[in-house]
């Protein structure tokens, strides 16, 4: 998390992790087969690491109070969510899982570029810092928010797709465990999502804060930031909406 803000965006909302989840689920979906996983009950197995990992970097994420690894560690999270997906061997599932990787990289490289836009404005990196931030970068921190609600699976931005799916699919498979998973770490998303939210708008500004009532995104250099940021959370608000597009493109890849 050294790294500028567009190369932690390029490596945590579309490249690097991506790559591992995909090469994963191309290995287990080609190679291995469905049907040979379910008979040597390795997608059960699969999916409970996965949910272990859910669980556990979620909860990790909530002690982090720089910007930045907190949504490091939330990309640990949401990777696995594209695991457990494909791990539960249903339609349903593997919908959820694959469906995942764009909409976890519209939400997420939102969330990076929102981060990097309030260092560049107010060198601010903690979220303990970024009281009242919200009323002098509105149009960041409301793409902030539809990222958000993104990850945590709140209608109509993307990620409710994701968890409707994977909630499909542990119905499918008559699994409470996995549904209990997901719920909780729902909520566990929202725990360490809303509080940067919330303090921007409702928490106070440090003593001697030289940015305090000063509107930050008029300038040049700001403005051309947050425009792509902006894009990028509507662009995840569309394919909530709209998901049939990418959902058309799992089908043939399935086979349906």
């Amino acid at each position: 998390m050294v790294a500028p803000t567009p190369v932690s965006a390029l490596l945590h909302a579309v490249v690097v992790v991506k790559v591992g989840v995909f090469c994963t689920a191309r290995v287990m979906l080609s190679v291995f087969g469905v049907n040979l996983l379910d008979i040597l009950g390795l997608g059960t197995f699969t999916a409970y690491l996965a949910s272990f990992t859910i669980i556990t970097a979620s909860v990790v994420a909530l002690t982090k109070n720089n910007l930045k690894m907190r949504l490091a560690y939330s990309t640990v999270s949401q990777l696995s969510y594209i695991i457990l997906g494909v791990a539960m061997l249903t339609p349903n599932s593997i919908t959820g899982g694959l469906i995942h990787i764009t909409n976890h990289a519209f939400a997420k490289i939102t969330l990076f570029f929102c981060a990097g836009a309030i260092f560049v404005a107010t060198r601010k990196k903690d979220i303990s810092e970024m009281g009242g931030v919200g009323w002098r970068m509105p149009f960041t921190m409301v793409a902030f928010g539809l990222a958000s609600l993104s990850m945590i699976g709140v209608p109509p931005v993307s990620g409710f797709v994701t968890k409707w799916y994977l909630a499909l699919g542990t119905l499918d498979v008559h699994n409470m465990i996995l549904l209990t998973v997901i719920l909780v770490s729902s909520l566990l998303n929202a725990g360490y999502f809303v509080p940067v939210f919330f303090t921007s708008f409702f928490g106070k500004p440090l003593p001697g804060d030289t940015t305090d009532g000063r509107f930050l995104e008029g300038s040049p250099l700001i403005m051309f930031m947050v425009i792509p940021l902006f894009l990028t959370a509507l662009g995840s608000v569309v394919f909530g909406v709209y998901p049939d597009f990418f959902i058309n493109i799992i089908n043939l890849m399935l086979g349906r």
